[in-house]
């Protein structure tokens, strides 16, 4: 075994011990494929009042101009699937919003993987991403072999689905590199017809702009009247297109003690909703991802449900 791959293994094997569902390795380049892409989606104003998607086009793309001398995009996925689920008629949360913010538990599980990594290997430097910064996460995943990009715009992997979070390591490091899957979509549209909002516009194109989760999470103005009775009940988030995905029948629950819900979060009514002080709102949402729409922002969306 030559010395790349043996870095190599040693990082997938600590990306294992580390509790990551998933690690796939691509070489740092310009994403062709995505460019036109990405182009397209903010021509089309897809991406709504998210400004920031706009920012660092370049970067977006290249992760050499991201992270300067870098060799290899190191993706990584971690299963957020809970074992229990709100129960009964209720205002419903993404299931990923159900524990611990993601980005603090996965930033930290990223630091001590380079920091293992630079302890066994030497001398590499990098950086670790967690959906905050400019990187097309999906893209790398799925040109490290994780998985393919469904007709919803989700990662899909076969025999596990759709329910982790997508993170990353670029480093300067050069590695053996994965190759892509292929396309298990086939002729199933389960998730353009769930889709409420109509934001699956066509296969592989979503319409970010009318998305649930848009709505209830990134939208700051009014919610628009239009909308009113096609949220299904949905107040910070949505799992629809997951949810009837048929590859999603394989998600088995996640082993991250992080994760799991505050106990009364899913004992929560309508009528708790509905009533729900700042008190209650800051123990129940201590540390989840559920505060980035704060206390206002999740009255506004359930005042709207009702």
């Amino acid at each position: 075994m030559n010395k790349k791959e043996l870095h190599t293994k040693r990082i997938k094997t600590e990306a294992k011990r580390l509790g990551f569902l998933s690690c796939g390795i691509s070489k740092a380049e310009f994403l062709e494929v995505e460019a036109p892409r990405l182009e397209r989606y903010l021509n089309k104003n897809f991406h709504g009042e998210m400004q920031y998607l706009e920012n660092h086009f370049d970067k977006r793309l290249d992760p050499t101009k991201l992270v300067e001398g870098s060799k290899s995009v190191v993706s990584l996925l971690l299963n957020y699937y809970p074992q229990d689920f709100q129960k009964g008629d209720t205002f419903k949360l993404s299931k990923y919003a159900y524990g611990a913010d993601y980005h603090f538990v996965i930033k930290e599980k990223l630091k001590e993987f380079l920091y293992t990594i630079q302890t066994e290997i030497g001398d590499v430097q990098g950086r670790a991403f967690v959906d905050s910064a400019p990187v097309l996460d999906k893209a790398w995943a799925a040109k490290s072999g994780l998985g393919w990009i469904g007709k919803h715009s989700n990662l899909l992997t076969q025999q596990v689905g759709s329910f982790y979070f997508i993170a990353e390591l670029i480093i300067d490091l050069e590695l053996d590199y994965d190759g892509v899957t292929t396309d298990h979509c086939g002729t199933c549209t389960k998730c353009i017809d769930a889709c409420p909002t109509a934001a699956i516009t066509e296969p592989y194109v979503v319409d970010g702009s009318k998305c649930i989760s848009y709505f209830t999470i990134e939208l700051k103005d009014q919610l628009p009247e239009s909308e009113k009775s096609k949220f299904e009940d949905w107040m910070f988030g949505c799992d629809i297109c997951q949810d009837v995905c048929p590859w999603n029948r394989f998600s088995k629950p996640h082993n991250e003690p992080l994760f799991n819900p505050h106990p009364d979060l899913l004992e929560m009514t309508k009528n708790d909703w509905e009533e729900i002080t700042e008190d209650t709102f800051k123990k129940v949402f201590q540390k989840s991802a559920v505060k980035r729409t704060k206390f206002t922002g999740l009255k506004r969306n359930i005042n709207f449900l009702k």
